[in-house]
């Protein structure tokens, strides 16, 4: 299957780019992880399998968040309400008046907020490798201090992005090094998701 038609929702001043995959009973809003490229992603089977699988039996949106992929991008750190009103935007302009939210990594936040402040929208919550914020607060010890994430991002992430070295994949998909065609795949939707400029930026969030 090729890339569904890519649409756009708007969300204040910001076009956020979005898909529906299927056409099953329940609609299910795919909140995806960090940068993402709707179209790009098609050409990877194991993203093909994995949206058909749930197209197979929901009505899947997806879309690329702001600053991201085909969606604007943004001068500075999005909140996680605008965040989440984005998702409510996506909804709406989809058709969409109840869905299951499927928040996968720093997806998890925006999704956790989306049905708790819309509970007459949302039908159910799938949280997968999810967090409840990337920095460390004082209700919220766990994760790194701010400063020590940004180090992070300019040591190990920043000069990595969008080039084609195994040093991403083994960061976020070890089980993949060595894969035939999965460096150049990866660089070219890094490349294609944020610039690293944009990376930056949001890497900044809390």
């Amino acid at each position: 299957m090729s890339s569904p038609p890519t649409r756009y929702a708007r969300s204040g001043d910001v076009s956020i780019a979005y898909q529906v995959v299927g056409d099953g009973p329940v609609d299910l809003v795919l909140v995806q992880g960090f940068a993402t490229h709707l179209e790009i992603q098609w050409e990877s089977p194991l993203f093909q399998h994995f949206f058909e699988r749930i197209g197979s039996f929901a009505r899947l949106i997806l879309f690329d968040k702001r600053g991201t992929g085909l969606s604007d991008p943004v001068p500075s750190v999005p909140t996680l309400e605008q965040r989440v009103d984005d998702v409510r935007a996506v909804m709406d302009a989809a058709g969409s008046e109840r869905a299951a939210l499927f928040g996968i990594s720093e997806g998890g936040p925006m999704s956790v907020l989306f049905a708790a402040t819309h509970p007459e929208r949302a039908t159910a919550l799938i949280l997968y490798g999810a967090m409840a914020r990337t920095t460390e607060a004082p209700d919220y010890p766990w994760a790194s201090p701010a400063d020590a994430l940004r180090e992070s991002v300019q040591e190990f992430l920043a000069p990595y992005w969008g080039v084609d070295s195994e040093a991403l994949v083994e960061l976020f998909a070890p089980s993949l090094v060595g894969t035939p065609g999965v460096v150049e795949f990866n660089s070219r939707i890094e490349r294609s998701a944020a610039s690293p400029s944009m990376v930056g930026v949001l890497m900044a969030e809390p």
